[in-house]
């Protein structure tokens, strides 16, 4: 016994140090990565100031980053920014969540029943076609402006993409694995829980983190069309008094907050798949 756990040791060792080898590699790599990427940022957040102030570019049209930041610094300390963040972010989570589960919903419902899913295939093709925005201002006539037809305006962008993923996936699912299940007597349930659902997750998450994108998109045009407050409002209020550093302000804002619900979606990807891995 102690002579193999000797060459068991020995067997060991190398890899391990292989193992740590590899860790070190891909952590100098990724803070390469990392380092290229802050250089790239500040290198155009300087050449975007140097030709601002050499009105190598028009700064009544394109700001400057010095502008930006005062601004931003601003409307922070004072507060008004604040709700326009907080009712954009509201209607885009609520977007977000509703149009993902609907959409997995109904997948799972087509999946279910073949004959449903024949039926409104074509239907799911024409409302993927058509520009959804387009049907906002019947939305708005319908529910009055405000927080509802905004979300409707979102689960119009995310509720059609997520589903047609999904269910295309659900439908590709290995023919062996399901064959496996019905031989070990599984109930349809049990097939769709223990087979269908595993095998799709990895598009469930990259459809995550596609929504977030579309109900951003979904939001913003919603608030472009009705909204008095919200980011989508600070855009179009900037363009008719021509404050193009409140516009490119609030670009900014979006762009770092959709960043943040990218990287909790991809925190949250990680999390479940491996607890889903353990099962």
């Amino acid at each position: 016994m102690k002579r193999w756990k000797g060459v068991s040791n020995n067997m060991i060792a190398p890899l391990t140090t292989l193992h740590k080898q590899y860790k070190d590699r891909m952590r100098r790599k990724s803070m390469l990565v990392l380092l290229t990427q802050m250089i790239l940022l500040v290198g155009f957040i300087a050449i975007w100031e140097w030709s601002s102030k050499a009105r190598i570019v028009d700064p009544l049209i394109f700001s400057s980053p010095s502008k930006i930041a005062n601004h931003l610094y601003t409307s922070l300390l004072d507060g008004s920014i604040l709700p326009h963040i907080g009712i954009t972010v509201a209607e885009t989570i609520a977007g977000f969540l509703l149009g993902t589960l609907l959409g997995t919903l109904i997948a799972a419902l087509l999946w279910w029943f073949p004959f449903v899913a024949r039926v409104f295939d074509p239907f799911l093709v024409v409302l993927n076609s058509m520009p959804k925005v387009a049907l906002g201002p019947l939305l708005i006539v319908g529910l009055g402006p405000g927080f509802g037809s905004i979300v409707a305006i979102t689960l119009l962008v995310t509720v059609i993409i997520t589903t047609i993923n999904i269910y295309n996936r659900f439908r590709e699912t290995e023919e062996g694995l399901l064959k496996v299940a019905t031989i070990f007597g599984a109930t349809r349930f049990q097939t769709f829980y223990y087979v269908i659902l595993p095998a799709a997750f990895p598009v469930i998450i990259s459809t995550l983190k596609v929504n977030v994108g579309l109900a951003w998109i979904g939001v913003i045009v919603g608030e472009f069309l009705v909204a008095r407050v919200g980011l989508g409002y600070l855009i179009i209020y900037g363009f008719q008094v021509f404050n193009f550093t409140l516009v490119l302000s609030t670009l900014v804002v979006i762009a770092f907050v959709a960043t943040f619900m990218y990287q909790a979606v991809s925190f949250l990807e990680r999390k479940v798949t491996s607890g889903w891995k353990d099962r």
